[in-house]
């Protein structure tokens, strides 16, 4: 799955919810503080985390690409 940036960056929670992945900004939240999303690999607790292009997110078996 991919993701198109219209900006220079998307946050990780927003990028959840975009996805398709989580149904609301509180669930976001809550995986990233629970540490169930990965970036780029490592896992990432900061729902503010600023995703640039290239940049990947795994969540609930699913790979999402920051282009």
């Amino acid at each position: 799955m991919k993701i198109e940036l219209r900006e220079e960056y998307i946050k990780l929670g927003q990028a959840l919810k975009a996805a398709g992945l989580v149904s609301s900004g509180i669930e976001a939240k809550v995986v990233i503080q629970d540490g169930e999303v990965k970036v780029n690999g490592e896992v990432d607790t900061r729902r503010g985390k600023k995703l640039y292009s290239g940049d990947t997110v795994e969540f609930n078996n699913e790979t999402i690409e920051i282009v």
